[in-house]
């Protein structure tokens, strides 16, 4: 398997676990076991799309049950005799493999995974933010040289990137020391947030400078959030930003 694998570094790590959570897009050959038409194929594969029901492979590092999955499109891009280059979006934990022998199983002529190439991790895609190990070795071996550090800065991308497609909430100013020291988001400190937010989603906290804060669980929808004067709309799961980062502007109570 090649492409997109996120990597976070120091503090970065704590947004590993959400972004382990994002939609995935891959590109696959499947080889199949004899000759299938085209049209036959087509149907097939648009019978995947949607919710799915999936049992993972023997080697897999998760419990072997059968759970739910979502492929939000499956496309073939390439037909040569039995290979088949296709494209899949889907949900995280979706196994590539298991989805081909699947579809040929469903076919009626069998089919296995040939190459696999991940394209889309969350918002990193192999397009625009993918970076070799060659490349990567060139760069430090010129900042070792020269100590120049500029490009080693071009691939290493601020954690907000990580979490631009998680639902986020801005806050005010004085309130951000007081979320970097553990206290829960209320409904007094928010000045925007974003649409869809449903109770137990996983939001990303802003500043206003669009800095991340924390991650935490809202407690209630953006609608019934906007009606609110008082009382905790999110509650707080890690946090991201250095404690006096922002002024103190809240007091303790001790």
């Amino acid at each position: 398997m090649t492409g997109v694998l996120p990597i976070a570094l120091e503090d970065a790590v704590k947004i590993i676990q959400p972004l382990l959570t994002t939609g995935k897009e891959y590109i696959s050959i499947m080889k199949l076991h004899s000759e299938v038409s085209e049209d036959h194929l087509k149907s097939i594969l648009e019978e995947f799309q949607g919710t799915i029901y999936q049992k993972p492979p023997l080697r897999s590092s998760v419990k072997r049950r059968v759970r739910q999955r979502k492929i939000y499109y499956l496309d073939p891009l390439e037909v040569e005799g039995r290979s088949i280059l296709f494209k899949v979006g889907c949900e995280a934990g979706t196994y590539i493999r298991k989805l081909t022998h699947d579809i040929g199983e469903a076919l009626g002529c069998g089919a296995h995974m040939h190459e696999l190439r991940r394209t889309r991790a969350g918002p990193f895609t192999d397009d625009v933010d993918i970076v070799t190990l060659y490349d990567l070795s060139y760069m430090v071996a010129h900042r070792q040289e020269t100590r120049d550090e500029s490009l080693v800065r071009k691939f290493i991308q601020p954690m907000e990137k990580a979490l631009s497609l998680l639902p986020k909430i801005y806050i005010r100013d004085s309130a951000v020391d007081a979320i970097c020291h553990g206290a829960h988001l209320t409904a007094p400190g928010v000045i925007s947030l974003e649409t869809h937010i449903k109770p137990r989603d996983i939001v990303a906290i802003l500043t206003l400078k669009g800095e991340a804060v924390a991650l935490a669980k809202a407690t209630a929808s953006t609608e019934d959030i906007l009606e609110m004067n008082h009382g905790i709309i999110a509650r707080s799961m890690r946090v991201l930003m250095p404690r006096k980062t922002y002024p103190k502007l809240w007091r303790s109570s001790c």
